[in-house]
């Protein structure tokens, strides 16, 4: 069986993400930080599924703690897929951002998959199949007012994806970048009101986790095999 790791499991995209990649047969290893009591429900509900799943608690942008969890997983096997999903919002103009708010978001968005991904490399290339699924953003595409730090690790993951993308294509490995627009959920319904939502997007409505979810299940699949330095959007025709 192959097992998935998706970090920031526990939020309302990741566990879209972590129960559709166990209906798809994978074993998922559930990632949290500060909220474990959420991963541990979704690994319950996908359990009581019928599915295989497991929860690790670490700080994405701690690189030694991300480290020692992740080569305590590795010693199970190999880590297949990684959908690098952990992120956070600290919106601020530039000019008022201050450095906290800088460097958090960038340690969490873009540090954290460094911090994750590096040690999966080897075994995962070994194996001769991976997949490497990262989510930016429309923001790290197109840019937003308020969200400079956002943007710039979302667009650092572009960089980064398809970078690895070329490093391992040879190896069996894809590595592609998805960008989700206005997706439901606790977030979103802070920020935008349905007024705004339908300004904003094409198609008049905030997408589902269970959409973005169901793009990576097919970009983690074997048929997808083809498809890698992708940057692929998600966000009702906004751009």
């Amino acid at each position: 069986m192959r097992r998935a790791l998706v970090t920031g499991g526990s939020g309302d995209i990741g566990s879209a993400i972590c129960r559709r990649l166990a209906r798809d047969g994978l074993h998922v290893v559930v990632h949290a930080n500060r909220h474990p009591e959420r991963a541990q429900r979704v690994t319950a509900e996908i359990r009581r599924a019928g599915g295989s799943a497991e929860i690790v608690v670490f700080d994405v942008a701690d690189a030694v703690k991300a480290q020692d969890a992740v080569e305590t997983l590795l010693q199970t096997g190999p880590i297949q897929v990684l959908v690098s999903n952990a992120g956070i919002h600290l919106d601020a103009p530039l000019a008022g951002m201050s450095a906290a708010q800088w460097h958090s978001v960038i340690d969490i968005s873009l540090n954290g998959f460094f911090n994750v991904i590096r040690p999966l490399l080897l075994p995962m290339i070994r194996t001769r199949w991976g997949r490497v699924i990262t989510l930016s953003s429309v923001s790290g595409i197109m840019g937003n007012r308020g969200q400079a730090n956002y943007a710039a690790a979302k667009a650092g993951l572009i960089g980064a994806t398809k970078s690895l993308a070329l490093e391992v294509a040879s190896r069996g490995i894809t590595a592609n970048a998805v960008a989700p627009g206005i997706i439901a959920g606790g977030v979103t319904e802070t920020v935008f009101n349905e007024t705004l939502i339908k300004e904003l997007v094409p198609m008049q409505r905030a997408g589902a986790p269970e959409e973005v979810a169901a793009l990576i299940s097919f970009l983690a699949s074997d048929e997808a095999g083809y498809i890698s330095g992708q940057v692929i959007s998600i966000n009702g025709a906004m751009a």
